[in-house]
């Protein structure tokens, strides 16, 4: 249906593209946008196409076990110094925030707002470099980085 919308909605279409609107003005067509809810959508498809046979569970494999695994949170045993980090990047611009908590359980949060465009990924990156800033300024020695990038992290 996204040609037929493409070719309806073109103001002035050239070659091609006006032929096929001159044909199809013939005929009462009216475009409408199927509307899906998404869970809905997958719920029905598993319905109408069953899988044939016995269920067998998915099973998960790590390549690198050292950078993927499964287990306790080690932010949540370690006793000295953490840091959190994150970044966002989208239309309204870039985004980059830290927090530092040590032992006794304070926060030092900071953040700031770039101002040059960048990816996710370069938002990460100045996200942790602001944060380990402010642990060279507050003279920390010793400090767990945690964030959702295993790549920046690791």
């Amino acid at each position: 249906m996204d040609p037929l919308k493409y070719i309806f909605q073109n103001p002035m279409p050239i070659g091609k593209l006006a032929k096929w609107k001159i044909l199809l003005s013939k005929f009462d067509i009216i475009y409408v946008t199927q509307k899906a809810v998404k869970g809905q959508a997958l719920a029905d498809h598993l319905a109408k196409s069953p899988v044939e046979g016995e269920y067998e569970p998915l099973k998960m494999y790590f390549p690198d076990e050292q950078m993927s695994f499964i287990g306790e949170d080690i932010a949540e045993a370690y006793d000295g110094w953490k840091m959190f980090f994150d970044g966002f990047a989208n239309f309204k611009g870039v985004g980059i925030g830290a927090v530092l908590v040590p032992e006794a359980g304070q926060h030092y949060p900071v953040s700031a707002k770039l101002r040059f465009l960048c990816t996710n990924n370069m938002a990460k990156y100045e996200a942790c470099i602001l944060g380990l800033n402010l642990a060279i300024d507050m003279n920390i020695q010793e400090l767990l980085v945690v964030g959702d990038s295993n790549l920046l992290v690791h």
